[in-house]
């Protein structure tokens, strides 16, 4: 008899919600909605990614990419050397199918007051403008065709935010600081920063 019962009471349990969101790689298409998914049960998120990179006044990449997504990979971030800039957004939202539009663009920002030090050749005293919520000064040497090469320039909060777990993939320490031209010593002193379109893409899609 308890049994029955049992099997009576999981019988009659709702059944457990599960998001369904529209899912395709990252590529330089803007629109995927031929494919969903069902997301797994900590994934409360549909989620639209868009990973803009310009050279100059150039767009050199514009990426795009839908999925389902955690609560902390929904973030805005960029990073600015100057002569080359990535912005990242990756846009959320949280019922069936919500993201069946990309991502917006918003690499088109206002400067944000900030200034810090670029690279231009072995010359690291130029100035760039930070834009948008870029409130941070960033140096590193990243080696380039196995040259070591040092970049600096500005980058927003979600940069900076310490991802030891990324230091392989990195492959380099970068610094993060305060207040205008602060990065002009070598020395780093915060964290770890994502540097390019491919790891920008790891924060929000490990």
């Amino acid at each position: 008899m308890h049994h029955r019962l049992l099997l009576l009471g999981i019988l009659l349990l709702p059944k457990a919600y599960t998001l369904k969101c529209y899912e395709c790689a990252a590529g330089s298409s803007a629109t995927c909605i031929d494919t969903t998914k069902e997301c797994p049960p900590m994934a409360t998120h549909c989620s639209a990614l868009r990973i803009i990179m310009h050279s100059g006044e150039s767009v050199i990449a514009d990426i795009n990419g839908k999925s389902c997504s955690f609560s902390e990979q929904c973030a805005q971030a960029s990073v600015n050397f100057g002569m080359t800039r990535t912005v990242l957004a990756n846009e959320c939202c949280t019922t069936d199918l919500c993201n069946s539009l990309p991502a917006p663009d918003y690499s088109k920002t206002r400067p944000s007051g900030r200034k810090c030090f670029t690279c231009n050749g072995l010359q690291c005293t130029s100035t760039v403008e930070c834009q948008g919520n870029e409130y941070h000064c960033i140096s590193t040497t990243v080696e380039i065709k196995g040259q070591k090469t040092t970049m600096k320039g500005c980058a927003s909060k979600q940069m900076c935010t310490n991802t030891e777990q990324l230091e392989g993939l990195a492959g380099t320490r970068i610094s993060c600081c305060e207040g205008d031209y602060c990065n002009g010593g070598s020395r780093p002193r915060a964290g770890l920063l994502l540097l390019g379109a491919p790891l920008l893409y790891l924060i929000v899609w490990p």
